[in-house]
């Protein structure tokens, strides 16, 4: 039995030397590409942090993709070093890819969504926006949930796929706001008196600008009131202040000329029928 292994180790002594050879080389592989994985994404990180232009959301997307995509290169280096062929290992990454695509549709249709939203920027961080059926000032744009914050300090969750989806509105993005405050005055009032009333209102604000040009005009004639329209543009970030100081003026300016601000009311006419 002695003599029949030694003539075994003997005629495969070759082969166990290749196959050792082959494992050291494999595990040298995986090592090494696993160190310049992470070092190839602090790299293009450093690069990116270098560019203004790149937004920060997209940074670490980037740089993970960059990783990611040099560990799948040494992997396939590492079992081929064990005799396993290139093509099975895609058809095995392409079934399980399938598999987790069809279990998890909704995670990859909200990736997707939040892609298309760092390509094409709708919106970005510090911007207020309104849609998919919330609204809020964008704190954060994640990989599958952006997170926002109320005017009133309420925390949302919200997928991507779901503002994605929807029409948005970005209050935000422009730098000049137009404001339209409409204001009802009696029927029985003086029309171009009270023009004149909301138009001093405006002149005296400096926040209003000059161009375009500030107007009142009448805009309906209601139930109950004939309905004119203050129309003027601010900067974006004096919109709110403007807005509720020219409503405050309007009362305290009609009152003062004696122009009403009547409120919604029916005439209701008894007619008195003949005795039979």
């Amino acid at each position: 039995m002695w003599d029949s292994l030694s003539k075994f180790a003997a005629d495969n002594s070759d082969l166990a030397i290749s196959y050792a050879e082959n494992m050291i080389t494999a595990f040298v592989i995986l090592i090494v590409g696993w160190m310049v994985a992470g070092w190839s994404r602090n790299i293009v990180t450093k690069a990116l942090n270098k560019r203004s232009s790149v937004d920060s959301t997209i940074k670490p997307i980037i740089a993970n993709i960059v990783r990611y995509f040099i560990l799948i290169l040494v992997i396939a280096a590492f079992l081929a070093r064990f005799g396993v062929q290139t093509a099975s290992i895609i058809a095995v990454i392409g079934a399980a890819g399938l598999a987790i695509g069809l279990a998890l549709q909704g995670t990859l249709s909200a990736l997707a969504a939040s892609v298309m939203i760092l390509l094409l920027r709708p919106f970005k961080v510090g911007e207020f926006i309104d849609g998919g059926g919330v609204a809020g000032t964008v704190d954060e744009i994640g990989l599958f949930l952006s997170r926002l914050r109320t005017a009133d300090g309420i925390y949302i969750s919200v997928p991507n796929s779901q503002l994605w989806g929807a029409a948005i509105t970005n209050y935000s993005r422009l730098p000049t706001r137009r404001i339209v405050l409409p204001v009802g005055i009696g029927y029985g009032d003086n029309i171009d008196q009270a023009q004149a009333v909301l138009m001093s209102i405006i002149a005296k604000d400096d926040r209003i600008h000059d161009e375009p040009g500030p107007e009142v005009i009448v805009n309906s004639l209601d139930d109950s009131a004939v309905t004119l329209n203050m129309r003027c543009w601010v900067d974006r970030e004096n919109y709110w202040g403007a807005l509720l100081d020219m409503t405050k003026a309007v009362k305290i300016s009609l009152d003062d000329a004696g122009v009403s601000i009547p409120y919604p009311q029916q005439d209701v006419h008894m007619i008195a029928r003949p005795a039979a």
